[in-house]
């Protein structure tokens, strides 16, 4: 195998995630110099995801392709400090990794800054130091650092960035984020880690024990509706963004809060027990959604 077709099969190890994802990453409505550059930016997070829960590929290409040593490739910490390297080379040089090598003209033409990559390497490198949260407010600003990025990553692409469309992607991506946690509550207690407040889990009487259950008891469930308002309450704070940008953007952007909302939809449908496995919502329940939102009935 060459080094083309690595790269090739890493690149696409990766970019084929975004077809289960709860949005639309790079819908075909979109301009197509959008949809490479959205479709850049998906791979550069959902590769620093993979490396902070352990999903690489087998085989460890993508560790070769940050200079990390087989003795080192399942450290993730070490990993996680390569790739922070490697994305400065994005900037400032050539990068490593095919996926840091596809970004970086979507960096160039869109005049991206490092920050929002940076704050996503961040929440990874949290995640293998940090298990627990104590607060709702301590989790907020875990998904300041692993979910707000991408929406203004988002705006960055599409050059609709204003104080206040950040303030409103904000509250969405939060939104996503904290849904996401509950759709993998078991998944992620299987990594040792637990994103519902520990605050939270007191007041509804949740012990640990209690997630690891095949099905989820009353206590568990109204913990999970209680976290699942808060979710859908940032998604009404953050809906006004749909209506203050036009055109295609417009759909993009529904689709998101519409994700979001369909996905609560079926957490709720499926009675609050998020512990069988995650409840996703079909697409006819995701397609009304968004018409609602586009209809501004919502």
């Amino acid at each position: 195998m060459t080094a083309a077709d690595t790269a090739s099969g890493l690149e696409r190890a990766t970019l084929d995630k975004a077809a289960s994802e709860n949005f639309p990453v790079a819908p075909f409505f979109l301009p197509r110099a959008w949809r490479a550059d959205l479709m850049a930016v998906y791979g550069f997070a959902r590769l620093v995801d993979d490396i902070g829960d352990g999903d690489l590929a087998p085989g460890g290409a993508d560790a070769r392709a940050l200079g990390v040593s087989p003795a080192e490739a399942t450290d993730r910490l070490v990993l996680l400090d390569a790739f922070e390297e490697d994305l400065r080379r994005v900037f400032d040089g050539t990068p490593h990794h095919p996926l840091l090598r596809r970004l970086q003209p979507t960096v160039r033409r869109r005049a991206l800054t490092p920050e929002p990559f940076l704050g996503l390497i961040a929440a990874n490198r949290q995640d293998q130091l940090v298990a627990r949260y104590e607060t709702y407010d301590d989790l907020l600003a875990y998904c300041a650092l692993s979910a707000n990025p991408v929406g203004r990553l988002v705006l960055g692409v599409t050059g609709t960035s204003t104080p206040e469309r950040i303030r409103l992607s904000d509250a969405i991506c939060t939104a996503l984020q904290i849904v996401e946690h509950l759709q993998d509550v078991a998944e992620d207690l299987g990594r040792d880690r637990i994103y519902l407040p520990a605050e939270d889990m007191k007041r509804f009487h949740v012990q640990e024990a209690d997630l690891g259950q095949k099905s989820a008891g009353a206590s568990v469930r109204a913990l999970v509706a209680y976290e699942a308002q808060r979710a859908r309450d940032l998604l009404d704070e953050g809906a006004p963004l749909v209506g203050s940008v036009h055109g295609r953007l417009k759909l993009l952007l529904a689709g998101f809060v519409a994700g979001g909302r369909a996905a609560i939809e079926a957490i709720t449908a499926a009675g609050f027990d998020v512990l069988p496995g995650p409840p996703r919502p079909g697409k006819v329940q995701l397609l009304r959604e968004a018409g609602v939102i586009l209809r501004g009935e919502g």
